[in-house]
């Protein structure tokens, strides 16, 4: 007995821009859900009597949704943003978290960069005494004193100075470490950013929709969707504890100029 057509699992999920040339197909990766929902709108034409005498179908929505375990921002540009490019290799804003730097001296400056390309400053806090985890204000140039420290910030690597105020030398002593929360621009090998801009109402990339799967048959007797046209109309990045971040597209599919929507493959007849 042949085992029967059963699917399982996500499967292979692949995404091709339709709105530009060439497109490069991006494999989503890890799929973890993956959905196609048709849904028609009825109407019931009644007489006299309790069931109708015709019904007719109207519109119909097709709408659908993919759920990945990693995050691709390859396949997130490809199905929602639709922005041209990429920036290059290394390029984006990351984060120094929580790093201590010791002060050089007892005049309440601190010079943080080193070999960094400097971008933001988010924050310090004391790290002992009776304020410990506190944070600082941040005001002016000229304006600190106690809890208040002010930045210098330069485009030279390495010449961003936290100033602070004498009324603080107790607890920022010579050497004393700081924690400070610090964004920087520059970092070798890294990945790459994607700046979504504020394009005109009714830009909308498109892209086509290609699923393959099967499970327990041979691999030229895959289930097969092809979806010829869909835009993507949400994007959700859930972050909760004690849980992985799943990102979620969803997306509505409707007709190619050959007015085709989908094909449904099925490896054997049954």
């Amino acid at each position: 007995m042949s085992t029967p057509l059963a699917v399982f699992g996500p499967g292979i999920l692949i995404l091709t821009r339709t709105d530009v040339t060439p497109s490069t197909p991006i494999n989503v990766g890890f799929v973890n859900e993956f959905s196609i929902d048709a849904a028609a709108t009825t109407k019931q034409l009644y007489g006299q009597k309790q069931y109708p005498l015709v019904a007719a179908r109207g519109t119909i929505k097709v709408t659908g949704k993919a759920k990945a375990a990693v995050i691709s921002g390859l396949a997130w540009n490809t199905a929602f943003y639709g922005q041209s490019s990429f920036s290059s290799t290394g390029a984006g804003i990351f984060w120094n978290v929580d790093s201590t730097f010791s002060l050089s001296t007892a005049a309440t400056t601190l010079s943080v960069g080193s070999s960094l390309t400097f971008d933001a400053d988010l924050g310090v806090k004391y790290a002992s005494g009776a304020n410990a985890g506190l944070p600082f204000q941040r005001v002016s140039s000229g304006s600190e004193s106690s809890g208040k420290y002010s930045v210098t910030t330069s485009t030279a690597v390495g010449l961003n100075v936290f100033n602070f105020s004498a009324a603080d030398t107790t607890s920022l002593a010579a050497g004393t470490t700081i924690p400070i929360k610090i964004t920087y621009t520059s970092l070798t090998g890294a990945g790459q950013s994607l700046v979504v801009t504020n394009a005109l109402i009714g830009t909308t990339p498109t892209f086509q929709i290609d699923y393959w799967t099967n499970l327990n048959q041979p691999a030229s007797k895959p289930f097969v969707v092809r979806s010829f046209q869909a835009i993507g109309s949400k994007h959700t990045l859930a972050f909760k504890l004690e849980d992985f971040m799943m990102p979620e597209i969803d997306f509505d599919i409707f007709a190619n100029a050959a007015d085709q929507v989908y094909t449904l493959v099925f490896p054997e007849v049954s």
